[in-house]
């Protein structure tokens, strides 16, 4: 959330622990340490702003209408809100709601004891968009899990930024201790020097995270890539709403938007930008950009303009779906910057990094992972193992090869990936690991199509 503007006085944090998720008595998602990890965060970072803000604990609470009381108190704030909630998500078996398990529910006391999940979308779902991120580190439980997949999601109000992971039932997990999902999100905020946008925040966190195989990533490829949806009657183009930011590494941005690192792609020609330089303006205003603005789609056939900046067109396409001409402009691009300073340059790896993110938003993990990988690799041969821009390119492509369901994908993109990987003095040991024990689980499995 980009907060902007003299009228929003006052956030909140409410932060939700439900009930702990097990498996066969080894604790899966424990919700109060994930609590208690977040509460030592500054609130500032939490919702991005430094207006004065509330906070707001539940940890243990029994009731839903308390929890429902909290919950209409921090969506009446007139300012940025973030609503972060860890725990079990279960079924109310005879309506076949969700809801999220507070402490002492059970199987037979869902309806009397249990948060409904409508009620989290019907008290957000009036709040001005832009202002409200809900945060989810999840585990479903056997009732709850079969839903998920008939959903293909998780229901959130259209207004709300939803980003977290739903674990499944089967997993392990990994105790009493702080999940890794949101650990990662914690140490992105700690390590990173300028405040990275939320989408970027989870990209890198699900990516680092040793999820486990089937979790549920929100939002999901088709959610990212979805066009917004049109009103009955087109707006006036002063009234036009501005299509959706993708603050991803690395990030499709429109004039004057102000970049968040890793480095964005620049046009042809332009001096390469000093990420500190850009890192200083990441608190400055983000002007709306209309589609109508951009290149004609003459672009994706011609040669392109040095003189133009063809991201925010590109950007527009994405967004409503148009999926194939964004690739194309982009790869046009990319042909340019090769011709023009070699195919290793960091003006080609820049468009190689758009066109990873095209194929994610497109739902192309095969492609994204190997693109992703590609510019790993190329970066390693000029920077060093530790530098950002190598590492967001490792994450990415571990990012989305998670994502990759075929085990004849998986495997082929796994090895590439894991040469990365081992390339990187610096990686946390436990993803090399968690990739290679996706490797060999897969290794004598089917393939599916």
């Amino acid at each position: 959330m980009h907060i902007i503007g003299p009228t929003q006085q006052r956030g909140h944090v409410l932060l939700v622990a439900g009930d702990v998720a097990l498996r066969r008595r080894t604790v899966q998602v424990a919700p109060s340490a994930n609590l208690a990890a977040l509460g030592v965060v500054p609130v500032s970072a939490l919702l991005n702003s430094a207006i004065p803000s509330d906070t707001t604990y539940l940890d243990g609470v029994r009731d839903p209408n308390t929890a429902l009381t909290r919950l209409r108190t921090a969506a009446a704030t007139p300012g940025p809100l973030l609503v972060y909630l860890s725990g079990r998500l279960t079924v109310d078996r005879r309506s076949r709601r969700l809801h999220l398990a507070l402490a002492g529910t059970t199987a037979a006391s869902v309806r009397y004891t249990a948060l409904p999940w409508e009620w989290l979308g019907a008290e957000l779902g009036g709040r001005p968009p832009g202002l409200t991120t809900v945060l989810l580190d999840l585990a479903a439980d056997k009732a709850a899990w079969p839903l998920l997949q008939e959903y293909g999601s998780l229901p959130a109000a259209p207004s709300t930024e939803v980003y977290g992971v739903v674990s499944p039932p089967g997993f392990a997990g990994g105790g009493n201790v702080v999940s890794s999902y949101t650990r990662h999100w914690i140490d992105q905020l700690r390590s990173s020097p300028s405040r990275p946008a939320n989408l970027h925040l989870h990209v890198l966190a699900a990516g680092a995270a040793a999820l486990p195989p089937g979790a549920l990533v929100l939002p999901t490829a088709r959610e990212l890539g979805a066009p917004a949806q049109a009103p009955a009657q087109a707006p006036a183009p002063s009234q036009a709403p501005a299509p959706p930011q993708l603050p991803v590494p690395p990030r499709l941005q429109a004039p004057g938007q102000p970049p968040v690192p890793p480095r964005p792609p620049v046009p042809a020609q332009a001096p390469a930008p000093s990420p500190w330089a850009e890192q200083a303006a990441a608190h400055q205003a983000v002007p709306a950009v209309q589609p109508e603005a951009a290149p004609g789609p003459r672009a994706a056939t011609s040669a392109p303009e040095a003189d133009q900046d063809p991201r925010p067109h590109i950007h527009a396409l994405a967004t409503s779906g148009r999926h194939v001409e964004a690739a194309a402009i982009a790869q046009a691009w990319e042909q340019h910057a090769s011709q023009a300073y070699g195919f290793t340059s960091p003006e080609t790896v820049q468009w190689v990094e758009i066109r990873a993110d095209l194929a994610r938003m497109a739902g192309d993990f095969q492609l994204a992972t190997r693109l992703w990988t590609g510019v790993g690799r190329t970066r390693l041969a000029y920077q060093r193992p530790d530098a950002a821009e190598v590492h967001a390119a490792a994450a990415g492509a571990l990012y989305c090869w998670t994502q990759l369901k075929d085990g004849t994908a998986v495997r082929e993109a796994g090895t590439e990936l894991m040469d990365l990987l081992r390339s990187l003095p610096s990686v946390d040991p436990k993803y090399l690991h968690m990739a290679q024990q996706r490797l060999d689980l897969l290794h004598h499995a089917p393939s599916h199509h």
